[in-house]
């Protein structure tokens, strides 16, 4: 169609949440979407302007692990690189969205690895951040015979691992939290230059809506832009008005689609949260019978979840509750 952006193309879905997942992905594979993340997230855009992001440091076009890539047609999107590592024992990792971009002001035009997850568990089975770091290991392993052979170390890439968290617990709504490697001074202050171990970094980003503190910037934007409940005119206004992100009348008619679509979401959602609220009220009695046996039998909190059954994969989420209390 004459005039449709990529993020009308990706906003154009089936009626099922599925598609709705893989649109929201296709959505953050385009440039200008990325960049503002970038810049908001990464320190080495935090001064650029998005423009120069978008169309001079992000490298490719894109590719998005749910969906084909569709030809660029007024949008600019990422397909520079592969979405899948392959390893013979460790299996394959799909990545959702994985792209190159060229450091600012870098002599020898350093690259970076970014890779970009949208999730909506935060609670799988396991720590999310664990899962971030484990992408980051493979997104390092894999430069071997790609970025680097033999014992070329010095060449590898430093790689990112951004997630954005759209539906975190409430105590982690509407923050960004970076997590990577740094120099600690055991004995001495020996000095080695941050660029030989700043290496891999995670972001997570857990969106947190306007009821919260620090709704502004990328949260807010990133939470208009995927929201299924936002109404199709505020989107529009507030993408157009406060961040400049434009869109044709092709887009608009897409928005019109995919909030069409976000009804069926939300009657999903609804019937969801009444489910929730029962397994709240089910998760505190066990965090009350969780407490009881740790204070009157002097158990740990794995002895006291084993001794309540507690099921394998709600564990760490009883730990995270715990430990906020």
């Amino acid at each position: 169609m004459d005039g449709e952006t990529t993020i009308a193309q990706g906003l154009h879905i089936t009626d099922d949440s599925a598609g709705y997942d893989a649109a929201c992905k296709r959505v953050l594979s385009e440039k200008a979407i990325l960049a503002r993340i970038m810049k908001s997230c990464l320190e080495e855009y935090k001064d650029c302007d998005v423009g120069d992001i978008a169309g001079k440091y992000i490298e490719g076009q894109p590719q998005v692990s749910a969906v084909p890539v569709l030809p660029d047609e007024g949008g600019t999107v990422i397909n520079g690189m592969d979405t899948e590592d392959k390893s013979v024992r460790e299996g394959t990792v799909s990545y959702d969205i994985r792209f190159r971009a060229v450091v600012p002001s870098s002599e020898e035009q350093i690259a970076l690895i970014i890779n970009v997850e949208a999730q909506n568990d935060f609670y799988p089975g396991y720590p999310l951040i664990k899962r971030g770091i484990y992408y980051c290991c493979r997104m390092i392993s894999s430069q071997y015979g790609r970025e680097f052979t033999d014992a070329h170390y010095e060449k590898i890439k430093k790689v990112y691992s951004i997630w954005i968290c759209k539906n975190p617990p409430q105590y982690r709504g509407n923050t960004i939290t970076r997590y990577r490697l740094v120099e600690e001074h055991l004995v001495g202050e020996a000095k080695e230059p941050i660029k030989n171990y700043d290496l891999l970094s995670i972001i997570m980003l857990c969106l947190g809506g306007p009821k919260g503190a620090n709704y502004d910037g990328i949260l807010r934007m990133l939470d208009v832009l995927l929201s299924n409940e936002t109404s199709e005119a505020k989107k529009r206004k507030i993408l157009q008005d406060d961040y400049d992100i434009q869109m044709t009348q092709t887009m608009e008619r897409e928005v019109s689609v995919m909030c069409n679509l976000s009804k069926g979401v939300r009657e999903i959602g609804r019937a969801e949260g009444r489910a929730e609220g029962r397994a709240e009220g089910h998760a505190e009695r066990a965090l009350s019978d969780l407490r009881n046996l740790m204070e009157t039998l002097g158990l740990t909190i794995e002895q006291a979840m084993a001794a309540l059954k507690v099921p394998e994969g709600e564990r760490q989420k009883y730990m995270d509750l715990l430990e906020r209390q």
